[in-house]
């Protein structure tokens, strides 16, 4: 009889060990499959600067009549692959250069494409910022599952490693390697 109870309570007490590894497990999914919604998220807006920034290339160059180089910068990013980080990056340069093109000549105002991709880009600025804090929100709550007990064991055995933070600092700054933990 002592042997059939000591049997079913290390049987009992292996199910409840597998039973929160799997919780544990699952809970670290769910933070990936957000994780992954996020990045897709800023992806699809970086493309939607892109592409707007793109666009406005010929806009300026109809407008102003120029042959010089018009946003250098997103050309020379259409054949580079990059991560969010550095895109993001990039394409605040490019957003910087349309301004500038934007203060200098104002007889862009006057195209209504111009105008709309203006206010596009402007209110590209507002979804991305959100996106942002959206990111390192999930990001924080994964980082805690990976270095707290017991959750750390589960990301030890499974290899689940901190992840870094889409970092909102001042993109103006020549430091490009300054996304943080």
């Amino acid at each position: 009889m002592n042997i059939f109870i000591i049997g079913m309570t290390v049987f009992l007490l292996a199910c409840i060990i597998i039973l929160l590894i799997a919780g544990t497990f699952n809970r670290f999914q769910a933070y990936v499959i957000r994780i992954n919604e996020a990045e897709a998220n800023i992806d699809s807006i970086l493309r939607k600067r892109f592409d707007l920034l793109n666009k406005s290339i010929d806009i300026i160059k109809a407008n102003i009549k120029t042959d010089e180089e018009i946003l250098n910068i997103i050309v020379k990013l259409r054949s580079r692959k990059l991560t969010n980080f550095d895109l993001d990056r990039q394409l605040y340069e490019g957003i910087k250069e349309f301004n500038k093109y934007k203060e200098e000549y104002p007889e862009l105002k006057n195209s209504e494409i111009f105008t709309r991709i203006d206010i596009a880009l402007n209110e590209s600025e507002a979804e991305i910022v959100a996106f942002r804090k959206y990111y390192n929100d999930i990001i924080t709550d994964y980082n805690k599952l990976v270095k707290s007990f017991p959750s750390n064991l589960v990301a030890l055995i499974i290899n689940f490693k901190t992840r870094f933070y889409f970092d909102g600092k001042d993109m103006t700054d020549d430091i490009i390697d300054d996304f943080k933990l």
